[in-house]
């Protein structure tokens, strides 16, 4: 095993915290390896699900968050959706909302002792949208608000979806937040062409059928959830993916694109890639195997840390030196 050792004179480490939905749930993982190793950032910035788990980090609720992820089945992953199909989206988001104001009350921004930044994009002009202050759950719920999916939120007179469209991985606004060492972590690195299960030809985003799985539930509070429209949104025959699966998916090479093309002009000092290619989208019921990889993700990389950690320690010398 590696040893990281921390210099004399400790850089400045942002960590930037990637967009991939349920794999967000590798974010948990990786921070705890970060931890046991004696690395805490100094700066995060998260993009959707990210901004999610960056945040609650932040907020001192990772452990609470990680045992709600570790419980969730994909029955009870339902009960948490709300149908409500206008305003934009197709879900509410409110349970969802309902469960992190619970934990971290009306937490602002500025209120925590390290700096934090939620992305999200503005729907009108598509421009990057950096959510530094205010209430916490509602910059976090700004950032995942998946086009089609969840509402748009709305943010001083503007119009906010989730971050991954513009910047899935922020590097960029770590380094603009000073951090002189970034480590990323990307969810998306590992997904084209593996979506699909095997001996299948149609990719799936749940890893099931959802609306199987809601139709089959004996809670009526699932079943009434869900009405005419809903049921053409997520029905599909076994041979075509559904709408939603469309949707989902397409979001996914989206954020992988985009991914690529902004690490490439903007590269992380160490790059986190957790091996996630085989977990569905929305797969949140699979947390135990995807904070497992976010850790053995951590330890893959042990040595660029290493590295990254001697030279950017090294003391800088002062001018004419």
């Amino acid at each position: 095993m590696v040893q990281v050792t921390e210099p004399q004179w400790r850089p400045k480490i942002g960590l930037a915290l990637g967009s991939g939905v349920a794999r967000g749930w590798a974010h948990l993982g990786v921070l705890r390896a970060l931890n046991r190793y004696g690395i805490e950032p100094d700066v995060i910035v998260g993009t959707s699900i990210g901004a999610v788990v960056g945040g609650i980090h932040l907020a001192g609720k990772a452990e609470a968050l990680e045992a709600w992820a570790r419980s969730l089945t994909k029955v009870r992953m339902i009960s948490y959706i709300d149908f409500r199909m206008r305003n934009g989206g197709m879900l509410g988001g409110r349970h969802l909302i309902d469960a992190m104001r619970h934990e971290l009350g009306d937490m602002k921004i500025e209120d925590l002792t390290t700096p934090f930044v939620a992305v999200a994009t503005d729907l009108v002009t598509g421009h990057e949208v950096w959510l530094r202050n205010g209430d916490m759950v509602d910059a976090m719920r700004t950032s995942f608000s998946l086009p089609g999916i969840f509402e748009p939120m709305q943010h001083d007179q503007r119009w906010l979806v989730d971050g991954a469209l513009v910047n899935p991985v922020p590097v960029s606004v770590c380094r603009a937040l000073g951090a002189q060492m970034v480590i990323a972590v990307n969810l998306n690195a590992d997904i084209i062409g593996k979506e699909r299960r095997a001996g299948s030809a149609v990719p799936t985003v749940a890893g099931f059928d959802l609306l199987s799985e809601i139709q089959g539930s004996e809670e009526a509070p699932i079943k009434s959830r869900i009405g005419a429209l809903a049921s053409r949104i997520f029905r599909r025959e076994p041979s075509q993916p559904s709408m939603f699966g469309v949707m989902i998916s397409a979001l996914g090479i989206v954020q992988d694109r985009i991914s690529r093309s902004r690490l490439a002009g903007e590269p992380p000092d160490v790059h986190i890639t957790p091996r996630l290619g085989n977990v569905g989208l929305f797969e949140f019921d699979r947390a135990d195997e995807i904070i497992a990889e976010g850790e053995d993700a951590v330890e893959r990389v042990l040595p660029d840390l290493h590295d990254a950690i001697s030279i950017f320690g090294r003391e800088p010398q002062e001018s004419g030196s």
